[in-house]
């Protein structure tokens, strides 16, 4: 079940702080970047709790499995991070929380970034119809890429 967070409670904010750390490092590993300088890792609680985007939770059972964070800004939605905890990777999650994405907001251009040499993100927009816009290299040596989905309705 996917359902709105109220990121603004501190006891909400460390969850989602704890999913972040799980996911998160598995991606800095993918990318082959030390934990102390990937910037997602670098996320307090308060940064959560502070925050003007919107969360989303991922629940199986009775457990938070996964976060979306989206932002959106006049006609675009910008997935600012999808995270999916690694004791749920592979089951499908990810896929239902971009479907619960495209599908929230009436908006004609999604976009959304992850590291290039995360194959598994990558694989997944793609598999969506995102169109990569281009690459580019970050301060600390991450090559990242830009995706786009333009709606029609």
């Amino acid at each position: 079940m996917i359902k709105k967070l109220n990121h603004k409670k501190e006891q909400v904010s460390k969850e989602i702080y704890r999913i972040f750390q799980a996911s998160y490092k598995i991606e800095a590993d993918l990318l082959q970047v030390k934990l102390q300088d990937f910037p997602p890792l670098k996320r307090g609680v308060n940064n959560f709790q502070d925050s003007a985007t919107n969360f989303y939770g991922f629940w199986k059972a009775s457990e938070l499995a996964a976060v979306l964070e989206i932002d959106k800004v006049n006609n675009i939605t910008d997935i600012c991070s999808l995270v999916v905890h690694p004791l749920f990777f592979r089951q499908g999650i990810a896929k239902k929380l971009l479907d619960f994405a495209v599908a929230l907001h009436h908006s004609e251009i999604i976009i959304v970034e992850t590291g290039f040499a995360n194959k598994p993100a990558v694989a997944l927009y793609e598999t969506f119809g995102f169109i990569q816009q281009g690459k580019y290299m970050t301060s600390i040596g991450i090559e990242k890429v830009k995706f786009t989905l333009r709606k029609t309705y």
